[in-house]
């Protein structure tokens, strides 16, 4: 009996480990390098989509965004068009520290969101207030942004609800000339 005991603390474990994200530090050195200051600065332009738990396509959208900075202190206004014709605007407030980390705030996130970045890649978390019904709901954001190259790059962002992943939102973002 104890040999099955163990055996099953080792296989939980084991399962618990594997489903874990990497941490931001494991792209160290990776290619291109990612500054959020230089990729997030002028005119950008997203394409995206949000899909549900199962992974169906519910959304489709496109993202207008300007990014200015006073030093290190920087807004990025955002300006969505769903295909169903519905918009959105998110105005972000951003403070980059000494340490690659950056802090963030906008109308709809309950309190700071919180990313660093390393190598190629920038990971931020936070939580968000979206409209559901005539009402709004609380998730929590968990978003990956890779830099593909100097001027694009991929953004995937988890969207749970009580620890369950319920959608999932990818972007594609480039810069605009």
């Amino acid at each position: 009996m104890k040999r099955i005991t163990t055996l099953f603390l080792l296989s939980c474990t084991f399962l618990l480990s594997s489903c874990a994200a990497p941490d931001v530090e494991y792209y160290q050195g990776s290619q291109p390098e990612f500054n959020f200051k230089q990729f997030f600065s002028g005119k950008l332009k997203a394409y995206g989509v949000v899909q549900d738990y199962k992974g169906e396509l519910t959304r489709k959208m496109v993202v207008d965004m300007n990014a200015s900075w006073d030093g290190n202190n920087g807004v990025i206004e955002e300006d969505f068009v769903y295909d169903d014709g519905e918009t959105q605007r998110r105005v972000w407030n951003i403070t980059l520290n000494a340490d690659n980390t950056l802090t963030g705030t906008a109308g709809d996130v309950i309190g700071i969101a919180k990313g660093k970045s390393n190598g190629s890649v920038f990971h931020w978390q936070y939580t968000l207030k979206l409209p559901y019904g005539d009402d709004t709901i609380e998730v929590n954001l968990d978003d990956w942004m890779y830099l593909v190259t100097q001027s694009r790059l991929i953004n995937r962002t988890a969207i749970d609800k009580f620890g369950i992943e319920v959608g999932e939102v990818t972007l594609v973002i480039e810069k605009v000339d």
